[in-house]
């Protein structure tokens, strides 16, 4: 009797050592804006994003146990840095997402390299994350400065718009955003005939509006985001910018800024975006589940770009069967096509450059809108082979043969 009750329990033990082999267990850090100009864009939305990717995919694959952190980097590549080393060393996070801010990014990006760990870019814009910055830990997903240029830069220097003068947020994204757009606005033979650049999270642009006013550009160009753009936009109506017959380029405009706006002053404004919550069922579907956390708001590019990268994530660590070796999962990644409910079939290049088509969207004026969150009209479908800047193109080091 003693000899059946000790293999009985020998099998339990085999059978709860076999099941905790199986499991895996991940910790994904949401490293974000959550109480300055991105808070709206990214913020509290990129946790809530993240909660419904971590719900889906391990009600599919219970032997994962996903743990989520979040933190506030306050826009301070220092902070962003001091919370990205703690949740490497001490907290032991195996992924960071989001990051709005291109300066809190490439710094984070080089620990994540450092401690080889994984860093998902949803927020950030610089197109040096997968150019001369580009490391084998780190991808870029969502969208880029590069991307922004060549669909909304591009279009307006295209049709009319062949004077611009810069309004530039003077830190790494704007400044890269100004870079490309410049780039490709003298390709389509426009001229860039002035710029002025501005403190992050400004209140006061009157004197940055009277400079652009003074040139006489066709377009100003608007290289910042968030809180920012807003405030811009804003204080143009009052300085009679567009009635004086200049048009505003928001080179950076998401749903969130639309909302804050107003379709009174945001109408008419051209933009670029990978996904927008209102194209189709299958995203009105999941905005609706995404709203049970941020009621009254409407998700952005930034927040479906935390679901789908954080997906595509969690499968690669299932594939490779652990988290530990960041650079290994990145290169499961790299090499797995990305599929999911929100920006459907696409790839990880070698540079990190997650690839999706793009869209040119114009924003609606309040007569065309039928419900709240009806934003925008489709102008163009910028294909995943044109969205993104060619790969020998970004002078990074993973590219070359």
């Amino acid at each position: 009797m003693n000899r059946v009750i000790s293999l009985a329990a020998l099998a339990t033990a085999l059978a709860c050592t076999s099941a905790q082999a199986q499991q895996l267990n991940v910790k994904i850090g949401v490293l974000t804006d959550m109480s300055s100009l991105y808070a709206d864009l990214s913020g509290p939305g990129s946790v809530a994003a993240a909660k419904l990717a971590i719900a889906d995919f391990t009600k599919a694959n219970p032997n994962v146990k996903v743990e989520l952190v979040s933190g506030d980097h306050q826009n301070k590549p220092d902070i962003g840095s001091q919370i990205a080393n703690q949740w490497f060393d001490v907290d032991k996070v195996d992924m960071i997402i989001d990051t709005p801010n291109s300066g809190v990014a490439l710094a984070v990006s080089q620990i994540t390299t450092t401690k080889n760990k994984v860093f998902i870019v949803s927020g950030a814009a610089a197109s040096d994350l997968t150019g001369p910055k580009c490391t084998a830990n780190t991808i870029h997903w969502t969208y880029d400065t590069w991307m922004l240029a060549n669909g909304t830069g591009k279009a307006l220097a295209k049709t009319g718009g062949d004077t611009w003068f810069f309004l530039t947020a003077d830190y790494a994204f704007g400044h890269a955003l100004e870079r490309d757009t410049m780039a490709a606005v003298e390709k389509n033979g426009g001229k860039v005939v002035g710029k002025v650049r501005h403190p992050l999270n400004t209140n006061d642009f009157s004197s940055f509006l009277l400079q652009a006013q003074s040139s006489k550009a066709k377009v100003v160009g608007l290289a910042n985001a968030g809180g920012d753009t807003i405030n811009s936009i804003k204080a143009g109506a009052e300085f009679g910018i567009v009635k004086g017959g200049q048009k505003f380029a928001g080179l950076l405009v998401f749903a969130s800024d639309v909302n804050a706006l107003g379709l009174q002053n945001a109408q008419g404004l051209t933009l670029t975006e990978t996904w927008y919550w209102d194209m189709n069922d299958t995203n009105r579907a999941w905005t609706k589940r995404w709203q049970q956390e941020r009621a009254g708001k409407f998700p952005t590019m930034v927040h479906a770009g935390v679901y789908s990268g954080l997906t595509h994530y969690l499968k690669s660590v299932a594939a490779v069967k652990s988290a530990a070796d960041g650079k290994a999962v990145v290169e499961q990644m790299k090499k797995t096509p990305t599929d999911d409910v929100l920006f459907g079939k696409g790839t990880v290049r070698a540079d990190g450059r997650k690839v999706h088509p793009a869209y040119l969207f114009e924003v609606k004026a309040p007569s065309e809108s039928k419900y709240p969150g009806d934003f925008y009209k489709v102008r163009a479908t910028i294909p995943a082979e044109e969205a993104f800047r060619p790969l020998n193109e970004g002078n990074c080091p993973l590219a070359k043969g």
